[in-house]
């Protein structure tokens, strides 16, 4: 007999082929659709064309989501996928500046391009066995135009949909390809509208970590403008990224296709041009608090406050954890611990946030984040194929009662029975496909291996 899946890859090459997703709880993350307690999403070639409490089955290939969860994947706005062999090895950082130091400067300088490659090869399919749809790279490690070329290039052999964000090393030896470099990689790798892997500029908020050439402003704008690209501004923090922000606000080159990532500390004149110009925010919760930045507190409130809901991020796996998940969790207790908190002993109510929220920001509020809000994020119709099917009746699940709070505080990467990105099955029965596990750990060992030994003798 033939499998589900033998057919979904059969097929794989019809952009006729019609997948029927049918019996189970579809949490569209569509404000108009809102979720099916059971439904069926309708998917032809990589697109999504029906959603529906019940739809024909026709000449679909069928994939039985009953007992399950189908809804969008997760999209991660922000992560420094490079550093993937790296994992965990500072896990007590103590702050930003012992992560500058020991990783940026003392590590980073050691990679060839084969060493971007494998970590971002491993991060993006770590992604998609958690999840994770739709991948923003800030991959700021880009000594060569080799380096940039295998970041790309792994984004691309994953089957990720990525974002390749470019930026120059902080520290060491480059070839100062950067920023002018972004025009050929559009040309070689960008020149059609229907890539699965997009381009973005990558630059920092201030000069004061690795100097003005890093530091965004009208000379980086221009580029991103006329190369049509948008742009994401990494360690927005403190009084410096606030006078900053005010002065992009002023000069015109801060709107909806600027992120800005972190946000923490940042002054109410600052949060309130941010959306008086539309600019997009991306909030990393576990490294914010984690690492200490600023503030060390998510800035969710800040956000809410002035009417900007943001995206959510990984950032950096040499400390933190890799999942969309924990990012999640982590920014639903703190904002309701800060909450209840600050009203304490008075008789004030406090206005926490809810899982439909933080599952909105890992979803559809995070793909508009980094420009991609009308091709991925929620189950519409039109929108692109990238969905989950997640097993509500495993163990750490059952019974299910309500699903998004079943996504968000229940569920891990184990209980991810199916990812289809584009329309194309990347995991299936709880395994990422096409992928020699034994062989990538390998090469990431050998990898991290030699980075570290060429680090530590230099």
């Amino acid at each position: 007999m033939t499998t589900t899946l033998e057919l979904l890859r059969r097929h794989a090459s019809d952009p006729r082929r019609r997948v029927l997703l049918t019996g189970g709880t579809v949490v569209t993350m569509d404000p108009e659709l809102g979720v099916l307690p059971r439904g069926d999403v309708l998917v032809e070639g990589d697109t999504i064309t029906a959603v529906a409490t019940e739809l024909p089955v026709g000449d679909a290939i069928v994939v039985d989501a009953t007992g399950s969860i189908v809804a969008p994947g997760f999209v991660d706005t922000h992560r420094h996928a490079w550093e993937a062999q790296l994992r965990r090895v500072m896990p007590d950082v103590n702050d930003l500046g012992e992560y500058v130091m020991s990783t940026l400067a003392g590590i980073a300088p050691a990679y060839q391009p084969e060493d971007m490659y494998v970590g971002t090869k491993l991060a993006a399919l770590t992604a998609i066995d958690s999840g994770i749809t739709t991948m923003l790279d800030f991959s700021h490690n880009s000594r060569t135009p080799g380096h940039s070329d295998a970041a790309v290039q792994a984004l691309i052999d994953t089957g990720i949909r990525g974002v390749h964000a470019s930026m120059r090393p902080h520290f060491g030896d480059w070839e100062g390809q950067w920023p002018a470099d972004l025009a050929r990689l559009k040309d070689t790798y960008f020149s059609t509208s229907d890539s699965l892997v997009t381009l973005r500029l990558a630059t920092l908020a201030t000069d004061e970590i690795a100097g003005p050439d890093l530091a965004y402003g009208p000379r980086l704008a221009r580029l991103a403008r006329d190369l049509d690209i948008g742009v994401s501004v990494d360690a927005v923090f403190g009084t410096s990224s606030s006078a900053a922000v005010l002065r992009w606000a002023e000069q015109g080159i801060l709107g909806p296709d600027v992120s800005l990532i972190h946000c923490t500390g940042l002054t109410s004149a600052a949060w309130r041009a941010m959306a008086d110009t539309g600019a997009a925010v991306s909030l990393a919760p576990t490294s914010e608090a984690q690492i200490g930045l600023e503030t060390a507190v998510p800035a969710i409130d800040e956000a809410l406050t002035v009417g900007i809901r943001p995206g959510l991020s990984i950032d950096v796996e040499v400390a933190l954890a890799s999942d969309m998940f924990t990012q999640m969790r982590a920014l639903h207790a703190i904002q309701r611990m800060r909450a209840v908190n600050a009203v304490y002993g008075t008789t004030a109510t406090p206005t926490r946030i809810g899982v439909h929220d933080v599952l909105d920001f890992a979803t559809l509020h995070g793909a508009r984040s980094i420009g991609l809000g009308g091709v991925t994020g929620s189950l519409t119709p039109g929108k692109q194929a990238d969905l989950l099917v997640v097993h509500a009746e495993d163990l750490n699940n059952m019974p299910l009662n309500d699903p998004i709070g079943t996504l968000v505080l229940g569920s891990d990467a184990r209980n991810i029975r199916a990812v289809f990105i584009a329309g194309q099955v990347r995991k299936w029965a709880g395994t990422v496909l096409d992928v020699d596990v034994p062989a990538l750990g390998q090469d990431v060992r050998a990898s991290r291996d030699r980075i570290l030994k060429a680090a530590h003798s230099s």
